[in-house]
């Protein structure tokens, strides 16, 4: 069995998303002691930012004529296409920044959707796949709060994960990550509280879950030719 874990905090150290990640990542172990687990941290060691575009061209390029550039990110997208091709299951950890997408994690889904096997219109060699979503947020965006709305990633994760990649995904959130950080938010230290013992038990729960479903066989893998 192997989980592939995706980090996509900027710390190590201090991070809340990773500290989530951690209870899944533990709880799956557990159940499959003699496993292996893949990382990938793109929060400490990013993508190149010009790897997209290049693959973007490589592909509307024939590989005789494709710069050194090209090959490389094209390279790139199929090295990160086939570890979560060899996953069992997939747990990612993505945090909230600026009320958007981390532009690590979106830099990492952009150059995974040029691969043949996982672009729009295919179905993607992740269809099936059990996977765990763990997002942290500063603030609170829930309804009724006074930035409801504001939080612009988690449904965007949803969609890409859930249905353009097709994972059977579930997903844990924290919310109120500043409070006893930033001082504004003292007020609601009780909150905070609940909603980090609630997401720690939720993150538990999710990774056992995780290791319980059971992984696509190879007969039954989608684009099993590619």
């Amino acid at each position: 069995m192997n989980l592939f874990r995706l980090d996509a905090s900027i710390r190590t150290e201090g991070s809340t998303s990773r500290a989530l990640g951690d209870i899944v990542e533990t709880e799956w172990s557990a159940e499959h002691p003699s496993s292996t687990v893949t990382r990938r941290h793109i929060g400490v060691e990013p993508l190149p930012a010009d790897a997209w575009a290049n693959a973007v061209a490589a592909s509307a390029t024939p590989d005789s004529e494709r710069t050194p550039a090209q090959v490389a990110a094209a390279a790139l997208a199929s090295e990160l296409t086939n570890e979560i091709a060899r996953a069992d299951a997939l747990l990612f950890a993505v945090p909230l920044y600026n009320w958007g997408v981390s532009q690590h994690f979106k830099s990492y889904v952009d150059l995974v959707l040029t691969d043949p096997r996982m672009t729009p219109g295919v179905v993607p060699i992740t269809a099936g796949k059990p996977a765990v979503l763990v997002t942290v947020q500063g603030g609170n965006y829930s309804a009724g709060t006074p930035r409801e709305g504001w939080d612009h990633a988690t449904s965007w994760m949803r969609r890409v994960l859930a249905e353009v990649w097709q994972l059977d995904l579930d997903v844990v959130k924290r919310e109120f990550t500043l409070v006893g950080v930033n001082p504004a938010l003292d007020q609601f230290t009780a909150l905070a509280d609940e909603l980090r013992s609630h997401a720690e038990q939720e993150a538990a729960r999710h990774g056992r879950t995780l290791a319980a479903k059971p992984a696509l066989a190879p007969a039954e893998s989608p684009n099993p030719s590619r």
